[in-house]
């Protein structure tokens, strides 16, 4: 099984510098490690890489719904039933529970998905779409991927029965561990003591994305047999999958 992570951006310019994808053999080795695709080339490259794979399980770095108390409240069943219009309309006007746009700030309201409760460290709330280290923007511009992807017959877990090809949701803090990704002497000691490719350390996202594959490849057994999604709040909010 071929394993695929994808460092996202959701930026509206220049995102292609920022997005990297790395593929990992099922040997455990890492074989490309890219940037230069935007967001719907990056969609292609994975339906491209499933066609000539099918046991293929690819990661990416983005929330994959809402809230459910949110989702009840605008009539969605989960993230990829919002139409591209709206979400670009929630980033564009900031409405509340969104917040860190135009002055807005944080409400009352529950931010966080079940799945962003259950893992240490925390995962940060889609409805922030601006400041630093948000997942916002990128989770709204993901979301078009996600159904491009799943009707290209990929399984988005764990929204659908599980099988392969699949696309899991990963927060790459979760699978790199304890390490300062911003000083580049760190991820290189990072990479050097596990014996993998230096060149991951080109970056912050480069970086994100080669871990994530390579720590993803170690676990391809549990990959290969994700288990159909029990808790129905979880099918419609969706799940962060870790090792």
């Amino acid at each position: 099984m071929r394993v695929a992570a994808v460092d996202w951006s959701g930026r509206i310019a220049g995102a292609e510098r920022y997005i990297w994808t790395a593929l990992a053999s099922p040997d455990g080795d890492l074989v490309a490690l890219e940037d230069g695709r935007n967001r719907t080339a990056v969609g292609d490259h994975l339906v491209a890489l499933a066609d000539a794979d099918p046991g293929l399980v690819v990661g990416l770095d983005f929330a994959f719904s809402l809230p459910v108390w949110f989702l009840d409240r605008c009539g969605y069943q989960d993230g990829m039933a919002v139409p591209e219009a709206v979400s670009e309309g929630w980033l564009r006007e900031c409405p509340p529970p969104f917040w860190c746009r135009h002055g807005r700030r944080r409400g009352s309201e529950p931010q966080h998905r079940e799945t962003e409760l259950r893992v240490c460290p925390r995962a940060r709330s889609v409805f922030q779409i601006g400041g630093a280290g948000h997942v916002g923007t990128g989770s709204l511009r993901g979301w078009p991927v996600l159904r491009r992807l799943r009707a290209a017959g990929f399984a988005i877990w764990p929204f659908d029965p599980p099988r392969l090809p699949a696309v899991v949701e990963i927060f790459p803090r979760l699978l790199t561990g304890p390490v300062v990704k911003s000083r580049r002497d760190a991820r290189e000691r990072y990479l050097g003591d596990r014996g993998w490719p230096p060149e991951a350390a080109v970056s912050e996202d480069a970086f994100d994305a080669a871990v994530s594959a390579l720590v993803m490849s170690a676990h391809a057994t549990a990959l290969a047999a994700l288990p159909p999604e029990p808790d129905p709040v979880l099918r419609r909010e969706g799940r962060i999958w870790s090792v």
